[in-house]
């Protein structure tokens, strides 16, 4: 079991999981604090604590499997823009990739599981 841990949540390097953790750790505090700008007097259902905390966690790995797939898609090519607009579009990959970890995340896990585990052999 702990092999199993190890390939999958372990198998990113320190430096990329912290600094994608980083960035998801924004996202909810984002969120929360344009909630509270709403001035609902209902608070913020525990159920979105929840969500923030599964998706915060698994950000990283889906993040992981959206560049890998840009990465296979673009290659080493580089495109020139406007630097507003493509920081917008990161910020909206960035939120998809959050919203999404649950479904994303476990693909980039068994990957990294059977990369890991063709590696160790």
């Amino acid at each position: 079991m702990h092999s199993v841990l190890l390939k999958t949540f372990g198998g990113l390097t320190k430096q990329y999981y912290f600094r994608q953790l980083f960035f998801a750790l924004l996202i909810p505090a984002l969120i929360l604090s344009l909630m509270s700008l709403a001035h609902d007097s209902r608070g913020t259902p525990f159920s979105f604590y929840i969500f923030a905390v599964v998706n915060t966690g698994l950000y990283p790995y889906s993040r992981f499997v959206y560049e890998s797939v840009i990465n296979f898609i673009i290659g080493e090519n580089v495109f020139y823009g406007n630097a507003i607009f493509l920081m917008v579009i990161k910020l909206f990959t960035m939120m998809l990739c959050w919203f999404f970890a649950v479904f994303i995340a476990p693909i980039g896990l068994i990957y990294l599981y059977f990369y890991h585990s063709k590696t160790a052999n």
